[in-house]
């Protein structure tokens, strides 16, 4: 069971975009900041604290001497450092993780849209462990609609599995196998609805979709292990959490549910089970984040709502 904790103010509201909520949790340290997108604006908040008291900052994606609207806001824990990239209409701003400095900027064709583009392209980034010498490595082609999710493996993948996956407006997955070049393992294929928010874990593939329906897949081989109603509306977050498989999902409907994804150590099979069901009322869900890596805890944020819903286990 979860309750509900004291909630965080924003200086903004929250927009109606898919995965609109940002949590950086570095590496066996607590929650450090957390992120949402209103227009043209990100607010960064900095965890600690009383959560009336919580210092904010306000990031403006510009381009062109105007304001550009922001398409998603997202922390990259890299081995060697963490970057806060915000994708715009007419680019790609990288930050150090507080969004202090702006580190790198990538201009992009005014009628390309990142982080995957509107064409349904993904660029891949060289970054080095300090300095802005950040350069495009990659453009990976697979996708032919702009794309709506990217989510590297959060847990231990097994041999084969791949490490990245990519999702597109049509509902077609990519998973990938990254190293000194990006490679495609296998693609799944659409049914007819988008996939708005995509998972990686121990070899297992989460998805969600505008029909409400969470499907998971083995990232090897592409097939469909299990799926699931989750949802009576449009599917717009997941999260999961690396220590334990907990799955959190939001959409639409107002309601946030966590899952417990495992295998059966005897078949091999992939199970869900459903362990918490919380209705926000009258909100719909924009962004839903655990806030440490065992999903003891985890925040959630609604369309033209001007906080942070925090929740954790009783």
């Amino acid at each position: 069971m979860y309750r509900r904790e004291k909630s965080i103010a924003l200086r903004s509201s929250s927009s109606a975009l898919y995965n609109n909520l940002s949590v950086l949790r570095p590496p066996h340290k607590p929650v450090a900041c957390l992120g949402a997108v209103h227009g043209p604006t990100v607010t960064v908040v900095s965890a600690g604290g009383d959560a009336a008291g919580c210092a904010q900052r306000q990031l403006q994606a510009r381009a062109g001497g105007g304001a550009s609207l922001v398409t998603q806001a997202a922390w990259c824990v890299l081995p060697a450092r963490i970057l806060l990239v915000l994708t715009c209409q007419k680019g790609i701003q990288m930050y150090e993780s507080d969004g202090s400095i702006m580190v790198y900027w990538h201009a992009l064709d005014v009628t390309e849209h990142p982080p995957g583009m509107s064409s349904g392209m993904v660029l891949v980034f060289d970054i080095p462990p300090k300095g802005t010498n950040i350069t495009v490595s990659e453009v990976l082609k697979e996708h032919h609609d702009a794309i709506t999710d990217i989510a590297a493996e959060l847990g231990q993948a097994p041999d084969g599995a791949g490490d990245v996956v990519t999702a597109d407006d049509a509902g077609m997955l990519c998973v990938w196998s990254s190293g000194e070049e990006f490679s495609l393992l296998n693609r799944i294929s659409a049914f007819g609805w988008t996939c708005s928010s995509v998972r990686l874990w121990n070899g297992i593939v989460a998805a969600g979709y505008g029909n409400g329906q969470i499907r998971l897949y083995e990232a090897a081989t592409g097939s469909l292990r299990a799926q699931v109603g989750a949802h009576a509306r449009w599917i717009y977050a997941l999260d999961l959490a690396p220590a334990t498989g907990k799955l959190l999902s939001g959409a639409e409907d107002s309601f946030v549910h966590v899952w417990q994804l495992s295998r059966n150590p005897d078949t091999d099979g992939v199970e869900i089970e459903h362990c918490h069901a919380e209705c926000v009322t009258d909100t719909q869900i924009c962004g839903a984040c655990f806030c440490d890596p065992e999903g003891n805890s985890f925040a959630v944020t609604g369309y033209d709502l001007s906080e942070i819903f925090c929740y954790s286990q009783a």
